[in-house]
C-alpha cells in the first residue's frame, strides 16, 4: 500500500506543476483536478452503486408489505424478493463491491494528502496552509451540507417514510463526517469538498435518469394488468360459453326424452330433467 501512496504523492506534485506551467501555481488547484480525475475514473463504479441505492431505497415500501404478507413462510417470501429485484433490476450486492474496490484508491489519495510536504503556494482562500485544518470550520460545514443533501438524493420520501434506519443515516451520518474531517489537513477538505461536489451532480443526473426508468416500468405495468384483465374475461367468456353449450346439449337431449328442462346445473346436469307426466 505504501507503494500506491508514494505513487500518488508523485502524481499530486505533478498535477502542482502542471497548474505551474498554465500560469497558476497552487496545490489547492492541483487537488481539485486530482478529485476530478479521480471521480472519472471511478465513475463507473459510483454508478453502479448509485443505481443499487437509488433501487433499493426505491422498492422498500413494496419489500415491507411482502415481508408482512409473508412473514410465516420464507420459501414464498425469498421467491416474491427475488421477483421484486429482477422486476426492478436490483442487485443488493452491487452496491457493495464498487466500494471495495474503491477503498484502497480512496485510502492512498487521503494518505498521499495528509503526509504531503507542501513547500509553497499551500494556502486556499481563507486557510494559510493545506497542511492545517481549516481554522473556520468551513470546509467541513460544507462537507455536512452536500452529504445530507446527496444522501437525501439517493433516498426516496417512502423509503424515508417506512425505515427508521435510512433516517437515521440521513441525519446521523452527514455530522459524523463532518466531525472527522475537522481534524484533518485542510488539503484533504479540499479534495473531499471537490469529490462530494461532483457526486451530488451524478447524483441529480442519476435521479433523473431513474425517473425515467421508473415511468418506463410503470408503463410496462399498466400494460401487465391490461393484459391479465383480458385474460381473465377472456376466460369468463370461455366459461360462459362452455356452460351455454352445455345447457343446450341438456335441452336437447331433455326433448328428445319428452321431458322438460326448468334449470341447467352445470355441477349435476342430471338434476335438470324433470320427466312429464
Amino acid at each position: 500500500m505504501s507503494y500506491f501512496v508514494s505513487l500518488m504523492s508523485q502524481f499530486i506534485h505533478f498535477l502542482y506543476e502542471f497548474t505551474g506551467m498554465i500560469g497558476f501555481p497552487s496545490y489547492a488547484l492541483a487537488i481539485i483536478i486530482l478529485g476530478i480525475i479521480v471521480r472519472i475514473l471511478l465513475f463507473p463504479l459510483s454508478l453502479k452503486q448509485m443505481r443499487s441505492m437509488i433501487g433499493m431505497s426505491d422498492i422498500q415500501p413494496e419489500l415491507k408489505e411482502l415481508q408482512e404478507k409473508y412473514k410465516n413462510n420464507r420459501q414464498k417470501l425469498s421467491e416474491e424478493i427475488n421477483k421484486l429485484y429482477a422486476e426492478h433490476q436490483v442487485n443488493p450486492l452491487a452496491g457493495c463491491l464498487p466500494i471495495l474496490i474503491q477503498m484502497p484508491i480512496l485510502y492512498a489519495v487521503f494518505q498521499a494528502m495528509r503526509n504531503y510536504d507542501y513547500n509553497q503556494n499551500a494556502s486556499f482562500f481563507w486557510i494559510s496552509s493545506l497542511k492545517e485544518a481549516d481554522p473556520y470550520y468551513i470546509l467541513p460545514i460544507i462537507l455536512v451540507l452536500l452529504f445530507f443533501f446527496q444522501q437525501k438524493l439517493s433516498m426516496s420520501k417512502e423509503a424515508l417514510s417506512t425505515n427508521p434506519s435510512m433516517k437515521v443515516m440521513l441525519y446521523v451520518m452527514p455530522p459524523m463526517m463532518g466531525m472527522i474531517s475537522i481534524n484533518l489537513p485542510s488539503g484533504v477538505g479540499v479534495y473531499w469538498v471537490t469529490t462530494s461536489l461532483i457526486m451530488l451532480v451524478q447524483q441529480v443526473f442519476m435521479n433523473r435518469q431513474r425517473e425515467k426508468e421508473r415511468a418506463i416500468r410503470q408503463e410496462k405495468r399498466k400494460e401487465r394488468e391490461e393484459e391479465r384483465k383480458k385474460e381473465i374475461e377472456l376466460l369468463k367468456k370461455q366459461g360462459q360459453n362452455k356452460n351455454k353449450k352445455k345447457e343446450r346439449i341438456a335441452q336437447a337431449k331433455a326433448r328428445k326424452k319428452g321431458s322438460t328442462v326448468t334449470e341447467f346445473d352445470e355441477e349435476n346436469p342430471k338434476a335438470v330433467y324433470q320427466p312429464k307426466k
